[in-house]
């Protein structure tokens, strides 16, 4: 029976840590970006809703190896660091982390852009008049009525992020305690036939991706249910 070891506990810390990051961020980059593409009337939307689609018709392996041109020492950002005195970011995990923040956009974007659409203007108007300002409206209006919307956000953003592989490779590499998360530790496992322990983290992270799937749609269920 095969035994969660010290590689796969960092690979396990390694992962979570690229997750909740990967949540945290755009959850606050996505809601103003959402809110403007769902409340908005400029004809750049529609440049700016494929733009943040394409990691959905992407390969990874694509956006993986731009990212690794733009951030790594021959790159712009990265060369740029370097002058500055920094280290560039590939194989690192700040690198993975923008990496993963751009590839699990869509995921974030899309269910708040529709929280927000079915929200329409007459609450967010009438707190208005009320003279909330616009921290208030959020916090008063805008969240109670589209928190479904931020819960299925947060649970989609974190479990692609589990599952990344192709990006996350591609830019970070197999480093151990810095890139090496759990989809990249099967892919290793496999590589060199130890088919148990690939075996038994690929069944963890499929009870994992049911689990949450399942809350997905029980919440949404529920919250469409509470608004009829």
């Amino acid at each position: 029976m095969f035994t969660l070891g010290p590689a796969e506990w960092q690979a396990i810390e390694v992962t979570f840590r690229l997750c909740l990051y990967t949540t945290i961020i755009l959850l606050v980059l996505a809601t103003p970006l959402a809110w403007w593409l769902a409340k908005g009337r400029s004809y750049a939307r529609v440049v700016v809703q494929a733009v943040v689609a394409l990691p959905l018709v992407l390969p990874p392996t694509v956006l993986g190896f731009y990212l690794l041109m733009a951030l790594g020492p021959r790159g712009v950002v990265g060369r740029t660091l370097e002058d500055l005195g920094l280290h560039h970011l590939a194989f690192s995990f700040e690198g993975i982390l923008i990496a993963s923040v751009i590839y699990s956009m869509p995921f974030a974007v899309q269910p708040l852009t529709e929280a927000f659409k079915n929200l329409g203007r007459r609450p967010v108007e009438v707190a208005s008049s009320l003279g909330a300002g616009a921290l208030d409206r959020f916090r008063t209006v805008i969240f109670p009525l589209t928190r479904g919307g931020f819960v299925v956000a947060a649970t989609l953003t974190f479990a692609h992020t589990l599952g990344e592989f192709g990006v996350i490779l591609m830019l970070g590499g197999s480093i151990p305690g810095e890139t090496k998360v759990l989809s990249v530790l099967i892919y290793d496992h496999a590589e060199s036939m130890n088919y148990a322990a690939a075996h038994s983290l690929s069944l963890m992270l499929l009870i994992f991706a049911f689990v949450t799937l399942f809350i997905v749609y029980s919440m949404t269920r529920r919250f469409r249910v509470a608004t009829l």
